[in-house]
């Protein structure tokens, strides 16, 4: 990932906003479904770089509320499409950003949309313009305490 692990530095939250995406993606693959596990096996196998704390509690808190978080998605999709039809990519990204939305009262809202928006662009071919529409849908209609 991107903190090393002999140098006290710390990451960006952008990096650590990376690193909690790559691993909530990981999560969407079978035989994947333990974060523990996960996290510890991303530290491993890195002999440079370790996990941000950022990443770690932000992935363990989409994972804690993924049905929530998917409830949330699927009222802002297009009539006929299910949560099934969404890119793995984009649907990490989407659970990410809304929990920071919701649970994350030190990310502004417009924050997490764009940092969503950019990881989009970043993993995907076209699927930025679908994540910032979902995105911008659930900030215009729910309500959250940073507002």
């Amino acid at each position: 990932m991107t903190e090393k692990k002999n140098d006290n530095k710390p990451v960006s939250r952008y990096e650590s906003r990376e690193q909690a995406f790559i691993l909530g993606f990981e999560m969407l693959f079978p035989g994947n479904d333990n974060i523990y596990e996960l996290i510890e096996a991303a530290d491993e196998s890195f002999e440079e770089f370790t996990v941000s704390d950022y990443a770690k509690k932000t992935t363990m808190g989409v994972e804690a509320h993924k049905e929530e978080l998917d409830g949330i998605i699927e009222k802002y999709l297009k009539s006929g499409w299910k949560l099934s039809r969404i890119p793995k990519v984009a649907l990490a990204v989407m659970r990410l950003a809304i929990y920071e939305m919701k649970y994350d009262k030190t990310v502004p809202v417009s924050v997490s949309i764009n940092e969503a928006v950019e990881l989009a662009k970043k993993y995907t071919i076209d699927d930025s313009g679908f994540v910032n529409g979902v995105l911008g849908a659930v900030a215009r209609n729910e309500k959250f305490e940073s507002d």
